[in-house]
C-alpha cells in the first residue's frame, strides 16, 4: 500500500500550474481507477509529460491500494456518486460526501482553492468548466454546483452598477456559467441535482434571471423544489441562501418524496467559535479603525445602513463576504473598552462557516483563506438538505 502523500510529494503538484488539468486527471483517476478507463485520466497525463517524468511511484499508484492520508478520504464503500462543480474548497463535497457518496468529478477555476481542496480531499479539480467536455465527465446521480453569485448579489450587484459593469447574465464572465450546468444535465441526466446561490437571485432583473433559470431546468425534465434557507440555525451567522433541487421526471415521474429540511432552533453564538489565543496581527490598525468609524458616521448621517459590524459575543454575526480580507468591516470582534478591536481568524472563519477543525486552512495565504471562506457555504445547511436528498433516491429505489 503507497501513501498519497508520497504520490503527492513525487509529482510536486504545485510546481507544475501548466500542468493542472492533468494532474487533475490523474487524482482523478487515483480515486477510481477501477471505474474509469486508463485512457480516460491517465494516458492525457501520460502524453503530456512525454512519458519522460513518469516513474515507479506513479505506476505503483495505478496498481496498489492506496492510503488516503488526507482529512476526508473517499469513502470505501460509496451509496451514490455525484460531481462538484465550482467546488470552491469542496464545503458542498464533504456535505454529501458524509452521506456516504463518492465525488466523481470535480471542477474550480480558482488555483488558491483548488489547493485548499486537494489538501483536504486528494483531488485537484479540473479548471475552467466551459472548456471541459460534457461528454468527458463521468455518469453520476446527483450534480451539485454553487455556481458563481456575484453577478447576482447585492454586493456584486452594487459593485459593477458603480464600475459601469454588466451583471446577471449579462456577466460574460461568471453569468453564464449556469449554462454549463445545465449542459451538463442534459448529457448525462443525473438522478437529482442541488444548486446553490445567493437569496437575490430570485428578485435579480425584477425576476427575470430567477425565471431562465427556473424554466431552462424544468425543460430539461427536473421536477423542482425550492427555498430560502439561513445557515443562522447551525453556525453564528446570518446566511440565507437559495437551494434548488430536482429530481428527474424520467426517474420520478414528478411524484418523490423531498421536503426541505426541519431546521434546529437558531442558537448558536459568536462566542462558540472563537479561539482562547489570537495573535496581535489579526487586530485592526488605529488608522484602520479610525476611517471604519468615519465612514459608518459618515453614511449614517446620510441616512443609510452602510458601516461596520461589531458583533455580540452572545449573538450572531452578519453575513461574511469574499471581501473580509480587506478589512474585516462586517464582522470586527470587541476587545474591550478603549481598544481597537480585530478580524476573526481564518480558523474562526471556518467554524462560522461550520467546517471542522480537521479541515487544512493553511496551505494558502490569510488574505486567500477568508476568500475561501466568504466564498463558501454553511456546509452544516448543506449537509441537512444532503440528507434529504439522499434519503430520497433511498426511497425512490
Amino acid at each position: 500500500m503507497i501513501k498519497y502523500s508520497e504520490i503527492r510529494k513525487r509529482l510536486e503538484f504545485e510546481q507544475k500550474k501548466e500542468l493542472d488539468d492533468q494532474l487533475a486527471g490523474f487524482t482523478h483517476y487515483l480515486h477510481s481507477p477501477h471505474e474509469y478507463s486508463r485512457d480516460d485520466y491517465y494516458k492525457p497525463l501520460e502524453e503530456q509529460l512525454n512519458g519522460s517524468k513518469l516513474n515507479k511511484v506513479e505506476e505503483t499508484a495505478l496498481k496498489l491500494p492506496l492510503k488516503w492520508d488526507v482529512p476526508f478520504p473517499p469513502p470505501e464503500d460509496p451509496k451514490f456518486t455525484f460531481i462538484d462543480l465550482f467546488a470552491g474548497i469542496g464545503g458542498i463535497r464533504l456535505a454529501y460526501q458524509l452521506e456516504g457518496g463518492k465525488c466523481v468529478f470535480s471542477s474550480e477555476y480558482n488555483k488558491f482553492a483548488k489547493v485548499t481542496y486537494e489538501a483536504n480531499f486528494g483531488e485537484i479539480p479540473f479548471g475552467d468548466i466551459t472548456k471541459i467536455d460534457e461528454k468527458f465527465i463521468p455518469n453520476h446521480d446527483i450534480l451539485l454546483g454553487g455556481f458563481p453569485c456575484q453577478p447576482f448579489s447585492i454586493a456584486g450587484v452594487s459593485k459593477k452598477n458603480s464600475l459601469g459593469r454588466n451583471h446577471g447574465f449579462l456577466d460574460e464572465t461568471q453569468g453564464t456559467l449556469f449554462f454549463d450546468i445545465a449542459r451538463i444535465l442534459k448529457e448525462k441526466r443525473p438522478k437529482a441535482f442541488m444548486l446553490e446561490n445567493v437569496k437575490n437571485l430570485r428578485s435579480h432583473d425584477k425576476g427575470n434571471t430567477y425565471r431562465v433559470i427556473h424554466n431552462t431546468l424544468e425543460e430539461l425534465g427536473y421536477n423542482l423544489h425550492v427555498d430560502v434557507l439561513d445557515g443562522k440555525h447551525f453556525v453564528p451567522q446570518h446566511r440565507e441562501r437559495i437551494i434548488i433541487v430536482g429530481f428527474d421526471k424520467n426517474v420520478f415521474n414528478g411524484e418523490e418524496k423531498f421536503d426541505f429540511p426541519e431546521l434546529p432552533e437558531a442558537n448558536r453564538t459568536i462566542e462558540e467559535i472563537l479561539e482562547p489565543e489570537v495573535a496581535p496581527k489579526y487586530t485592526l490598525t488605529d488608522n484602520l479603525w479610525k476611517y471604519l468609524q468615519d465612514y459608518a458616521a459618515k453614511h449614517k448621517a446620510k441616512g443609510n445602513g452602510f458601516g461596520y459590524g461589531l458583533v455580540d459575543f452572545d449573538g450572531i454575526s452578519r453575513t461574511m463576504s469574499a471581501r473580509y480580507y480587506k478589512d474585516g468591516a462586517e464582522i470586527l470582534i470587541p476587545r474591550g473598552p478603549g481598544l481597537t478591536p480585530r478580524r476573526l481568524t481564518p480558523r474562526e472563519s471556518a467554524r462560522l462557516q461550520g467546517f471542522p477543525d480537521e479541515f487544512v486552512i493553511n496551505k494558502v495565504s490569510d488574505t486567500q483563506a477568508y476568500r475561501q471562506f466568504g466564498n463558501s457555504v454553511v456546509m452544516p445547511l448543506m449537509n441537512a438538505v444532503a440528507k434529504e436528498v439522499v434519503k430520497t433516491l433511498y426511497t425512490h429505489e
